[in-house]
């Protein structure tokens, strides 16, 4: 009895360290308070002001379509390279999966660093340009699509892809209706990680972004220095806005996939 409290109240303490934090922010978001600590009344203001003011509409607006843009081209060049490793020889297909760790340990910095320097001094591209934004956030992002895809590529039946080889189809063809269906779950989970990466960023759009434009991440980091009181709680708004949305899409996939296994069962 005492051991199977001691695993709860674990539990318990690892998901209060990790949610309580962002459930006080959300919770001060719904009042006019202009710090932390400070309990006042009800208000939607911080609401009003985060879909009000242009600053802030342009600043979302961009994030989102660079982060859908970018996972987008994740997912595409993740899904190609796993199933091109996946059905290469294994000395490739090992040294691939090798490759493919290294940006996953490698530091956000650095990565950011090193494509600023190539895309920017050594091929002179105008920093202007969303280019190397693009294709540093891109190189973070597909590594973690190629790991989600890999495991359903590894549990698809692969008997159904020689069936239809022998019945005709060609290998585009077996790809498109035999491969790709079977590890559609894959897919949409790597692009749901790349999206949240590319929402996540903040040292890589540091080194790579136009001046004039801003992420999320980078716009609250800079709000938080600045003295302005209603864009710092505004953003407390716009984090709440951003957990109720992960947690709504995460407790969609899990109830489709759970309906899904229900049907095929």
């Amino acid at each position: 009895m005492m051991k199977k409290l001691l695993q709860h109240g674990f539990i318990y303490l690892v998901l209060a360290f990790l949610y309580l934090p962002i459930l006080i922010l959300a919770f001060y978001s719904f009042t006019d308070a202009t710090m932390i600590g400070q309990v006042r009344g009800f208000s939607l203001d911080n609401y009003v002001t985060l879909f009000t003011k242009d600053e802030l509409i342009s600043m979302m607006l961009g994030t989102v379509l660079l982060a859908l843009g970018v996972a987008l081209l994740s997912t595409i060049l993740g899904t190609l390279g796993a199933i091109g490793a996946f059905y290469s020889k294994k000395g490739i297909r090992g040294t691939v999966e090798l490759l493919n760790e290294i940006p996953i340990v490698n530091a956000d910095v650095v990565t950011g660093f090193s494509v600023c320097i190539f895309l920017i001094v050594m091929c002179h591209m105008d920093k202007g340009t969303f280019i190397p934004l693009v294709v540093a956030q891109t190189a973070l992002c597909a590594p973690f699509v190629y790991l989600s895809i890999t495991p359903r590529l590894k549990m698809m039946d692969h008997s159904l892809y020689e069936a239809a080889l022998d019945l005709g189809c060609k290998p585009r063809q077996a790809l498109m209706k035999v491969v790709i269906p079977q590890i559609r779950p894959g897919i949409v989970s790597g692009f749901m990680t790349a999206i949240t990466l590319s929402l996540d960023d903040y040292f890589i759009a540091t080194y790579t972004k136009p001046a004039t434009f801003d992420t999320i991440s980078t716009y609250v980091v800079n709000a938080t220095r600045g003295s302005q009181t209603e864009i710092k709680t505004a953003l407390w708004a716009l984090s709440a806005i951003l957990f109720i949305v992960v947690v709504g899409s995460v407790v969609y996939m899990n109830i489709s996939a759970s309906r899904k296994g229900e049907e095929r069962a």
